[in-house]
């Protein structure tokens, strides 16, 4: 018995036995073909009913990579060598290998707001606005937006922020958690 693999027994034309009912065979139109955990029973079904037996594993889980650790990785497709090659172009040999095998998604760039203290103009309308800085084209402005969280707001990434000048870093980052941009 393995409690991780699941198994079929499925002829040429598409039909899986039944083994809870050990009735026959049932269509490939059927939302589910019925499995077994036991390995010889699978086999048995096999040998004396015609078919083969399908062994049924979880697929492996994506690797979360960077988008350069991605071109890596697909570059790598193309290389007679693809071990060497990932080897040769990154410190990570172990996470690349893993995502060039069980293929990979690339991380989003995490994005994040820059509030400016001190910037917060409550009006009696019920309008609230606040300066934000951002970067547009490699500078920097700041604008005056709206605090209600259905507006649009300037978003930045690290990428951004590591470039930005003294008075941009100075600004706490409020990290945006949904698909904001």
């Amino acid at each position: 018995m393995s409690e991780e693999k699941l198994y079929a027994v499925k002829k040429d034309d598409g039909k899986y036995w039944d083994f809870p009912a050990n009735s026959g065979w049932w269509s490939s139109k059927i939302s589910y073909p019925t499995t077994t955990i036991y390995k010889k029973r699978a086999e048995q079904v096999s040998d004396e009913r015609g078919g083969h037996v399908v062994t049924l594993i979880e697929e492996p889980k994506k690797v979360v990579i960077s988008k350069e650790q991605a071109e890596i990785v697909d570059a790598a497709h193309n290389s007679k060598r693809p071990a060497s090659y990932i080897i040769l172009k990154s410190n990570d040999e172990e996470l690349l290998m893993n995502a060039y095998v069980n293929g990979y998604t690339v991380a989003k760039d995490k994005k994040y707001l820059l509030p400016m203290d001190g910037t917060l103009e409550e009006n009696d309308d019920n309008d609230n606005f606040q300066l934000y800085a951002y970067c547009q084209k490699g500078r920097w402005l700041t604008d005056e937006v709206e605090t209600d969280p259905s507006y649009k707001h300037h978003t930045v990434t690290q990428k951004e922020l590591d470039k930005a000048p003294a008075w941009v870093n100075a600004i706490k980052p409020v990290e945006v958690t949904d698909d904001a941009d």
